[in-house]
Order: structure tokens, then C-alpha cells, then sequence
């Protein structure tokens, strides 16, 4: 049984709300790898009918972020750790893409901007605060998609990045991304070099560097042994 509260929400668009609540829950593994849904459990927590949320979960289902099987059983995707390796690196190579195209275009405020956020991941990774990180790190390489001015860019990543994510999650540490800020101040410094291919080729490493820390670490996780009982019961 679901034992994660949400908010009623109300308009405008009830199914897209439903759509970004429950999958923010699934990223951030707030609702646990193998957990059952019940749509009409949802549908009473968010205060609409179960349309919206039977399309939310539809759309999440198509993204490979929840699975249904036969006799109305619905649950959150199991981690699959294989599936995440092979997005890393189709995100790393999209992330040194928007890298080199917009190397020309950083500004000094962008500058700021990059060495503020590089300097928060730094604070939170001193602080074991795995969100803080991850949004302080997302912070820094958003500022790349967004000077790349290339919406095919996120379209693609915005279909990825919820594969990698919940194993961020589930897996983060200090050690997960202690490379990360030396990677960053490598990327700011090639940058201002007007060195495309060095930016490209570190932006590329940071990505692939922190996908190969997370598929090799051995250590037990609580949310990956949950998904694996919950499994069974199944």
C-alpha cells in the first residue's frame, strides 16, 4: 500500500501535475524502486478523479520509470544498473555537445554563475547533503544547455536523466563526486580559453567518471535491497 502523502492540487493542468509530483517522488526515490501504486489511492491524495493520474502513470510507464503487469498491478521500476551505464553515456556525449557549442557565447556573468554553482556542490558534498549536490551540479551544466540554444538537446536529456537520476540518489556519497568541482574548474578554465575541445572532452569525462563510480561501487543500498523485496512479493 502507497504510505506517501501528496498535496491536492488544483488546476490547471491536473494531469501534468500529477505527471511531474509522481515522478519527482520516483527520481528521488521518496517512493521506493518496486513500490505498488493504486491509482485510486493517488487519485484520492491529489483530490482529482483517476484519469489524470491512470495518464500520468501511462506517460511514466513510457519513460520505463513504472511497470505494469497483468491482474492491475502497478509499481515504481526496479533499478537496473546496466540500463543506467548505457545513459551515462549517451548524456555524456549530449553534455560535451552543448559545451562546445556554446563556448563562444559565455559571458563573465556566466562565469559567476558557474564558479557559484561549482562552489555550492563543493558545500554540499562537504555536508553529505545529496539534493543540495545534485541541484547545485544540475545548476552548473544547465547554464551550458541553455547557451547552446538547442531545445533538441533537452528534449533528449529530459527523456534520459531520470534513469541516471534515482541511482544518483541511491548511491550518493561524497566519494560519488568528489572529482566533480576539480572537473568543473578544468571545464571554466578550457572555456575561457575558447578551447572547445578540451571542454567538450572534460564535460565528457565528468559525466562518464561519475557513471562508472556508480556502476562499480559495491556497497549495499537501502533503496536497491527495497526494490529487490519488493519484488518478490510480487
Amino acid at each position: 500500500m502507497n504510505t506517501t502523502k501528496f498535496q491536492k492540487l488544483s488546476r490547471p493542468s491536473l494531469r501534468d501535475q500529477v505527471y511531474s509530483t509522481i515522478k519527482q517522488g520516483i527520481i528521488t526515490l521518496e517512493l521506493a524502486p518496486g513500490q505498488k501504486l493504486n491509482d485510486m489511492e493517488l487519485a484520492n491524495q491529489f483530490g482529482v478523479s483517476r484519469t489524470p493520474v491512470r495518464e500520468a502513470l501511462k506517460r511514466l510507464e513510457d519513460e520505463g520509470l513504472v511497470e505494469s503487469f497483468p491482474g492491475s498491478i502497478t509499481r515504481i521500476a526496479l533499478l537496473h544498473e546496466e540500463t543506467a551505464a548505457h545513459a551515462f553515456v549517451v548524456v555524456a556525449v549530449l553534455h560535451a555537445l552543448a559545451a562546445k557549442l556554446c563556448v563562444s557565447k559565455l559571458t563573465e556573468s556566466d562565469y559567476a554563475e558557474l564558479e557559484a554553482a561549482n562552489q555550492e556542490l563543493i558545500e554540499a558534498l562537504e555536508q553529505q547533503d545529496a539534493e543540495k549536490a545534485i541541484t547545485a551540479d544540475d545548476r552548473f551544466h544547465q547554464l551550458f544547455l541553455d547557451r547552446a540554444a538547442n531545445p533538441e538537446l533537452n528534449a533528449a536529456l529530459d527523456g534520459i536523466m531520470p534513469k541516471i537520476r534515482r541511482l544518483e540518489y541511491a548511491k550518493f556519497s561524497q566519494a560519488s563526486r568528489e572529482h566533480s568541482p576539480a572537473d568543473h574548474l578544468k571545464i571554466i578554465a578550457y572555456c575561457r580559453e575558447h578551447n572547445e575541445a578540451e571542454a567538450a572532452r572534460w564535460m565528457e569525462h565528468n559525466w562518464l567518471s561519475l557513471g562508472q563510480w556508480l556502476a562499480h561501487r559495491q556497497d549495499d543500498v537501502s533503496a536497491t535491497s527495497n526494490s529487490s523485496k519488493a519484488a518478490e512479493e510480487l
